[in-house]
């Protein structure tokens, strides 16, 4: 019965704290995006050097928080004439450093592993695009374009934000909150519900043995099964965390959740559309890289 109280306690405790979370965070986002406008973005960066790289993974922290509205942006961006370096900085640093993911690491597993986080997946994203950059990848894309999306979450609302007064851009902010929470909080309650049965049952030993800090291969091994287990950050996020409380290494957590975020199926697939399969695979290759570089990294460092 205790068990099962404390099951229950957490479930609920993690359930209202990642509510709160993304309707704040999500709600943020959009109001800062309504002082940068894509066009504009896409004019800064025409030209930038490795500035420009740097400019677009920090554009890329506040864009959507799903591969439907990231693809497109990038095509757009390449469209625009946005050098291709900076654009595919854009594209690493979307997933890597959503603003929901970077929340959620902060309130469960504290400001200095989220610091930690952010600067590792910020540089990587840099240095990544100019990696490709310099090696003329733009060769492995196809010759296509990409309408809009209108899948619903993230789209924007071009309505002239800076003459509204706060009180109204309050109030779209926390309605577009709403409406990107609504078809993703069955996944939140889902993986909160599994983070709360890991917590509540799962032997810490089995957890100590197959991917504590006493095991090398825990991280590598985590990044990979962070593809298949992704479904959304606000699902995995919870199971990892409830995984190191069982004894997980931090650092295996961490490459879950990059290997996941990074390289989940539908982005991949929706990448494989615009990309030859050489730039997906080195794509791939690269946030598998990153991944174990940085669950390495955590488990030294914290």
């Amino acid at each position: 019965m205790n068990t099962l109280l404390d099951t229950l306690w957490y479930f609920c405790y993690i359930t209202v704290e990642l509510l709160v979370l993304f309707l704040a965070i999500s709600a943020l986002v959009e109001i800062i995006l309504m002082y940068i406008p894509q066009e504009k973005i896409s004019r800064k960066l025409v030209g930038s050097g490795i500035f420009g790289n740097m400019l677009a993974a920090g554009f890329g922290a506040l864009t959507p928080f799903c591969a439907c509205s990231t693809i497109p942006m990038t095509v757009g961006f390449l469209n625009a004439g946005v050098p291709f370096g900076a654009t595919m900085s854009f594209l690493i640093a979307s997933p890597l450093l959503n603003p929901i993911i970077i929340a959620m690491l902060g309130a469960l597993v504290g400001i200095k592993a989220m610091l930690i986080y952010v600067a590792i997946a910020f540089l990587c994203s840099v240095l990544f695009g100019w990696f490709l950059q310099k090696i003329d990848a733009q060769r492995w894309m196809k010759n296509i374009r990409l309408k809009k999306s209108s899948c619903g979450c993230g789209d924007d609302e071009q309505i002239e934000p800076k003459k509204l007064p706060w009180g109204n851009k309050l109030a779209i902010a926390f309605r577009s909150a709403w409406d990107s929470l609504r078809p993703i909080i069955w996944y939140l309650l889902i993986g909160v519900a599994l983070g709360a049965a890991i917590y509540g049952y799962m032997p810490s030993d089995f957890v100590l043995k197959i991917a504590g800090p006493q095991n090398p291969f825990a991280v590598p091994v985590a990044a990979i099964l962070g593809v298949p287990l992704y479904i959304r950050a606000e699902t995995a996020i919870p199971i990892g965390v409830a995984l190191m409380g069982k004894g997980m290494s931090i650092g295996a957590v961490i490459a879950l959740v990059i290997g996941g975020a990074g390289m989940a199926i539908p982005e991949m697939s929706m990448l494989a559309s615009i990309f030859k399969k050489k730039l997906v695979g080195l794509i791939v290759a690269v946030i598998f890289i990153i991944a174990v570089m940085s669950g390495y990294l955590f488990n030294i460092l914290l």
